[in-house]
């Protein structure tokens, strides 16, 4: 399937380097999984998106319901959950022209407030994300097989755009 080979593709590229290769294999094997894949592709709370060049997917934004472990979250509040652009798109303006697909679908009923969770090592995003409005409100500890890394958590408030 296109969006768990592209899943971990772009997870490789980016972060691969940072784990023990069983660590990174049993984490594939289960965050990337194809019937993980195909269920939020069929559930009505999620959504994808796909960036193609040529007919050729090269990177991949999903939003859903907020899932991320802090105390403020509620019923109703959205999360980026990934937004991934292989090496050879990126600094073209793909990743915020992704984020804006996204934002738009999660704000197309109305203000609500937003959650980003985002590596505490991944200084370029957290920058984007400032841009964005978002601020970083809470951390927690992200699994990657038995590696335990630092993940922040960035929230933006419910504004009328």
């Amino acid at each position: 399937m296109v969006l768990s080979d592209l899943a971990s593709r772009t997870f490789i590229e980016t972060f691969g380097h940072l784990y023990p290769a069983e660590d990174l294999s049993a984490f594939l094997a289960d965050a990337y999984d194809v019937d993980k894949q195909r269920v939020i592709l069929a559930h009505p709370d999620y959504a994808v998106w796909f960036l193609e060049d040529d007919g050729v997917a090269v990177g991949h934004a999903a939003a859903g319901p907020c899932g991320l472990p802090h105390v403020d979250v509620v019923q109703g509040d959205g999360e980026l959950k990934r937004l991934y652009v292989l090496a050879s798109h990126q600094n073209g303006g793909w990743g915020g022209k992704l984020f804006a697909e996204v934002e738009r679908w999660l704000l197309r009923d109305g203000p609500r407030t937003l959650w980003i969770g985002v590596w505490s090592e991944n200084f370029g995003a957290q920058r984007f994300y400032e841009r964005q409005g978002f601020a970083r409100v809470g951390g927690y500890k992200f699994a990657v097989g038995k590696t335990l890394d630092d993940e922040f958590i960035l929230r933006r408030e419910a504004f009328i755009a």
